[in-house]
């Protein structure tokens, strides 16, 4: 049975570097036995997460979609900018969202509990994303999640990808292949669907 991974960018910016690495971990990851996809988190808008919403409207309908989506996963691969060392508050809503599902075809549903979830960031500055990986993945645990300990960060992003949106630093090339090799052994080893 194949691994279902999905690749998630926390940002929606067109010229983003974290897009343009998960454009590259797709190409990495494709070249696998698994099978890969992409979502963009503007193809599902949440509001502001609110309780006072849940509570009066339920659930959105896109967040139910998502947490779908999700739950059919073996593996997650979140590309995540940091915003003032922490979260960008597009990925956390959505997490957050997601996080509220709890059922899925009337079937209970914890979409990240059991899920194994690795790590990546690209940032101009130069720590890669780092700070913001870390609250990232204190978010992650607390859901359930297996999140790996092998991660990306490209620091100095500005000049880290080439025209074709390559990485163009050896270390840095490496440093992602060896995260797409642990998550896809990992995932084959906890695989939730096996």
């Amino acid at each position: 049975m194949s691994t279902n991974v999905l690749i998630m960018p926390g940002s929606l910016r067109l010229g983003s570097y974290n897009r343009m690495l998960a454009s590259e971990i797709m190409r990495l990851i494709a070249v696998s036995d698994a099978v890969v996809s992409r979502v963009d988190l503007s193809d599902y808008p949440l509001p502001i997460y609110d309780g006072d919403f849940e509570t009066e409207a339920g659930v959105p309908e896109n967040a139910k979609l998502l947490a779908q989506r999700i739950a059919a996963q073996d593996a997650l691969l979140i590309v995540s900018p940091e915003y003032n060392a922490s979260i960008p508050p597009l990925l956390k809503n959505t997490i957050d969202w997601v996080s509220r599902v709890r059922k899925v075809d009337d079937r209970p549903v914890q979409p990240f509990k059991g899920l194994v979830v690795g790590l990546a960031a690209a940032s101009p500055g130069r720590f890669g994303g780092l700070r913001g990986l870390e609250a990232v993945r204190i978010v992650m645990r607390a859901l359930g999640a297996d999140v790996i300990t092998q991660q990306c960060l490209v620091s100095n992003a500005a000049t880290g990808f080439d025209e074709s949106g390559r990485l163009t630093d050896d270390a840095s090339r490496s440093n992602l292949e060896s995260l797409c090799d642990k998550l896809l052994d990992t995932a084959r080893s906890l695989s939730r669907h096996g």
